[in-house]
């Protein structure tokens, strides 16, 4: 992680894939992973999709757009899509704060095809790996009825929950259309 002189985070990445894939039930892993927090809560993403962490900024919003999508950001000259992560989560949004960060990530496109978006967090923590290197599912949620599809594992991190989350499935179509009662206007 950097800090720029304008006071803006950044992170560099290679974004070269790692072996070992995404974290699923307890599957030892020595994966890096950013961990940031919604409210009280604790996520990760596997670090190699990320490209950057940036303070919030304006957004653009767009028109009849679905409720998580807040509109675009401008990096280096290119509009990146931002989605609220709060509303993913089936959250209330909130007002940005000093906190709040957008991580860019480079996302997977149908067919082969890559994109960059924009995920708006509470706030970053840090880069690491999970202790004990192990994310374990939780086999009682069919039990619960909590479809957790977009969840790759629970880990700790200095003995705190961190809900691993699965890129793929984090923006999947049928994930975008339950983020939210308005996903679309008619």
């Amino acid at each position: 992680l950097m800090l720029s002189s304008s006071g803006q985070v950044a992170m560099q990445l290679d974004p070269a894939p790692q072996s070992g894939g995404a974290l699923a039930g307890a599957k030892l892993t020595t994966e890096t992973i950013i961990t940031f927090g919604i409210g009280s809560a604790l996520y990760a993403l596997p670090v190699t999709p990320v490209l950057e962490i940036l303070d919030t900024r304006d957004i653009a919003p767009l028109p009849r757009a679905p409720a998580h999508l807040l509109g675009l950001i401008d990096r280096r000259g290119v509009s990146v899509p931002v989605v609220d992560m709060r509303l993913l989560l089936g959250l209330e949004t909130l007002q940005s704060t000093d906190e709040t960060r957008i991580l860019v990530l480079r996302v997977a496109l149908e067919g082969e095809d890559t994109g960059v978006l924009g995920l708006r967090v509470d706030r970053v923590i840090e880069v690491t790996v999970l202790d004990d290197a192990r994310s374990d599912d939780l086999p009682e949620a069919n039990l619960l009825d909590w479809n957790a599809r977009m969840v790759s594992g629970i880990g700790r991190r200095e003995g705190a929950f961190v809900t691993v989350l699965d890129i793929d499935y984090l923006f999947d179509r049928t994930t975008l259309n339950h983020s939210s009662p308005l996903t679309r206007l008619a």
